[in-house]
């Protein structure tokens, strides 16, 4: 399956910074989700996260902050959760802090056809 065929219904766990621009380029809508695991407004959120990857046309990619420093200091992500959509490669909206299923969806719903 190509990366272009279907967008996966839960949550991608960024395993190399490397593919980061790949996942934001190769889809036309991304949330991403820069966390940790000892964050607890990112935990609250997950399920909001995980409902937004299994009900929306967007992929989410999660990005633990500890292990990828490099890309949350690149995108300037100074506090967590941060989220960021990304709409045909491009940052479309930066949502910082914990956040609704609702809002998640609605920022979504903004850059998809």
């Amino acid at each position: 399956m190509s990366s272009t065929d279907a967008v996966p219904t839960e949550p991608i766990q960024l395993a190399d910074a490397d593919e980061f621009d790949d996942y934001v380029a190769d889809r036309d809508v991304v949330l991403v989700d820069f966390y940790a695991d000892w964050c607890g407004p990112c935990q609250m959120m997950e399920p909001a996260v995980e409902a937004v990857a299994s009900d929306t046309g967007a992929t989410v990619l999660k990005v633990d902050v500890d292990e990828h420093q490099g890309l949350a200091g690149e995108y300037g992500v100074q506090s967590i959760p941060t989220l960021l959509v990304f709409a045909g490669g491009e940052l479309a909206e930066r949502m910082v802090g914990a956040q609704t299923e609702e809002a998640l969806a609605d920022a979504i719903a903004e850059h998809t056809a």
